[in-house]
């Protein structure tokens, strides 16, 4: 299972913009020992999140689920807020950015990353 976006996945994220701010939902699973990776990478984070608008909501641990599919298990939730689309998009394509992505990446075995809109929106 991929756990960064591919250049199409963005393309296709910001061709699918209903416009206005974005919740990015992310389902984490890691590698052994890729707690202390993934926490190296939230620890350094913030700066560019910070540059695009971005702010974590809500980061901790999952327990067992208690309604999920066969096998559906994660170990950490992540929600980030970004003003809009093309701010996410704008972080990821930062290239001091994408000299810390190595940790996210070795530190994870899997991970769903899917943007969420308000209801109401």
């Amino acid at each position: 299972m991929a756990v960064d976006p591919t250049g199409a996945d963005l393309k296709r994220f910001l061709s699918e913009d209903p416009g206005g701010p974005v919740v990015m939902l992310n389902l984490l699973q890691y590698s052994q020992d890729g707690a202390s990776s993934y926490r190296q990478y939230t620890d350094r984070i913030g700066p560019f999140l910070q540059k695009v608008g971005g702010e974590v909501v809500y980061a901790g641990d999952l327990a067992a689920p208690l309604v999920a599919p066969d096998g559906w298990t994660w170990d950490a939730v992540l929600l980030v807020r970004y003003p809009s689309r093309q701010a996410f998009s704008q972080m990821v394509a930062d290239p001091e950015y994408q000299q810390i992505t190595g940790l996210r990446t070795a530190a994870l075995d899997e991970a769903v990353l899917q943007a969420s809109a308000p209801w109401g929106s």
